[in-house]
């Protein structure tokens, strides 16, 4: 049951809506549903042998300013409390009178009509639709004086919390007024005559998010807001300095012909240019932090956006360790992670591209909290965020493709561990928005990890007999140890099987290698155990994410070879150019 208060200074304007058909012919049956007094007039159910509605709502709003009039001056210029309270698409249909209940609940939350108190205010509740109802109250009492309403919409949300659990409704997550604010009636209905896909203020907000993803400075944090296509106003100080921002769509525009711009702070709290500029010196000086961005790391076959990928999962697996429930500090690292899923999001294929960009814009919901961290250093994961854009948009097949499903098995782990941290202290909505971030990486991860896991598996079920059972038996013996879960092992190793066997080609321990990425974090939320260990292996050995391809390797010297064929060196592939250029980007290597 969602709330929504408005104030107004037009009580007959209001009644003129609220009888009336509607935007689109939506309103059927208008009516009353209750009443200050239970005998107010209804111009829905006049029953006069010549009804007229205009004198009907007339004669409606005049008893319900009478107070108003006999305040005079002493009240409020917007003496019209407007509410709304709608159910769920599921719940069931109230009756009449479950709806009178609701409203009068309702205003004896906000003070505006207290139960027992003759001199409370005048208000009607109508009736035009099975899902909702519209309450209507003047803000005068019957002794002239003004209600005191403070935080009004705060306790009709927990009204509202409170009759859904007593008349067996859909339970909804309580706000605590950090959510980003929701596009308006007037914005959704040009949505849909425009054939737009969504409200300006949504696609702008996912936009600025973009931006932002490790951008290094607020200068270039503007640029890539203009480089989106986006329209830029700076708000600038005498001294010079900006002061804030306004964006807009091209082609949105006003009736006047004026383009409708929207500031930071209103398209999500954390969006204002003063927090922006909080997020970009978040990290302390001098403190030494592990980097992301060096895109030369890895086996120089491996493309950019690949090795960018590769040196996010280390430091999505470091957060990860930082999301305890009892650590305060890893609020920043939420939002570090917001914006490594906007980097990949952006750059990744067209296959998982909207899987992703519904799991950035769930997750952004979860970034957002009245929990501050004071001493978190962020720098390595903005820096992550920044290196994925920077390397460019990656193929959804190939060492990209399997690089990808490394970093979002671990980024499923990142949000259910969000999800925890965020339930531990009862952010009911932030959770909930974890948990469905967590479903959408999900998805992503199973189309991109198809590929590289059936080339896996292949090359597991080719191994020789004894060489399976060898790892088999490793497999038995590391895996049923208490401090593994239980039942982690059902389903099918052989993906696991073959890369045991190539770190034993690589002159690895497997059971050592093995016993180190269970180790390194918990396992327990992983929906498929096996997949998780196959990818920290892979990361921790600096084995291909792809397998189908080998790598280049230097023939090793034996006694019984005189020479060794030195493999040629292909052409280069020429990369994409990045989504952002980088002056200290050197030449890739040929």
């Amino acid at each position: 049951m969602v709330p929504k208060i408005r104030r107004g200074s037009r009580t007959y304007g209001l009644l003129v809506y609220l009888y009336g058909p509607g935007k689109r012919d939506e309103h059927t049956d208008p009516h009353l549903v209750g009443s200050w007094d239970g005998f107010a007039p209804d111009p829905g159910r006049d029953t006069s042998p010549d009804p007229d509605p205009k004198a009907a709502l007339a004669r409606l709003a005049a008893v319900l300013d009478l107070r108003v009039k006999q305040a005079g001056t002493s009240a409020p210029i917007q003496h019209v409390w407007h509410c709304s309270v709608r159910t769920d698409p599921g719940d069931r249909t109230l009756s009449d009178g479950e709806w009178h209940t609701v409203a009068r609940r309702l205003l004896h939350a906000v003070n505006l009509a207290p139960e027992g108190d003759p001199d409370g205010c005048r208000w009607v509740a109508v009736r035009h639709a099975d899902d909702h109802i519209h309450i209507l109250a003047t803000m005068v009492r019957g002794d002239l004086r003004r209600p005191r309403m403070n935080y009004d919409f705060k306790k009709a949300q927990a009204e509202c919390r409170r009759i859904e659990k007593e008349m067996g409704l859909r339970q909804l997550h309580p706000g605590d007024g950090t959510a980003a604010k929701a596009p308006t009636s007037a914005e959704r209905f040009k949505t849909e005559r425009t054939g737009r896909p969504e409200p300006p203020r949504e696609t702008l907000r996912e936009a600025v998010r973009q931006a932002l993803a490790g951008a290094a400075t607020e200068n270039e944090f503007f640029t890539r807001l203009r480089d989106a296509g986006l329209r830029v106003e700076v708000r600038l100080a005498p001294s010079g300095d900006a002061l804030g921002y306004n964006v807009a769509l091209p082609g949105d525009r006003n009736r006047d012909g004026q383009p409708i711009w929207y500031p930071g702070s209103k398209l999500a709290p954390d969006l204002s240019l003063p927090k922006i500029r909080h997020r970009l010196t978040t990290a302390e000086p001098g403190q030494e932090t592990t980097t992301a961005s060096s895109h030369g790391a890895g086996h120089p076959d491996w493309s950019r956006p690949a090795r960018a990928r590769r040196a996010a999962t280390t430091v999505a697996e470091h957060t990860l360790a930082l999301l305890n429930p009892t650590n305060d500090e890893a609020a920043a690292q939420l939002v570090g992670a917001g914006e490594l899923l906007d980097a990949l999001a952006q750059t990744s294929p067209g296959v998982t591209r909207a899987e992703l960009r519904a799991a950035a814009r769930s997750f952004e919901r979860a970034t957002r909290s009245h929990v501050r961290a004071e001493q978190a250093d962020t720098r390595a994961v903005r820096s992550a965020a920044r290196g994925i854009v920077q390397a460019g948009n990656a193929l959804g097949r190939g060492e990209d493709g399997g690089a990808t499903a490394m970093l979002l098995s671990t980024l499923v782990l990142v949000t259910v561990a969000a999800a925890r941290w965020h339930s531990a202290r009862g952010h009911a909505q932030q959770a909930e928005a974890a948990r469905q971030a967590a479903a959408h990486l999900r998805t992503a991860y199973q189309q991109t990890a198809a590929m590289p896991l059936r080339a896996l598996r292949d090359q597991g079920r080719a191994l020789p007999d004894a060489q399976r059972k060898s790892h088999e038996a490793t497999l038995r013996a590391v895996l049923s140890e208490p401090s593994v879960r239980a039942g982690g092992t059902t389903g099918k190793n052989d993906a696991l099987i073959a890369t045991l066997a190539q770190l034993e080609r690589a002159g690895h321990d497997p059971e050592a290698l093995l016993r180190q990425a269970i180790d390194m974090r918990e396992l327990d939320t992983a929906e498929n155990m096996n997949d998780v260990i196959v990818w920290r292996l892979r990361r921790i050995a600096q084995l291909p994410a792809h397998p189908g391809k080998p790598l280049r390797r230097p023939q090793v010297h034996t006694p019984t070879s005189r020479t060794s064929r030195v493999p040629k060196t292909g052409p280069s592939v020429v990369l994409p150019h990045p989504a952002v250029a980088d002056q200290d980007r050197r030449t890739p290597r040929r």
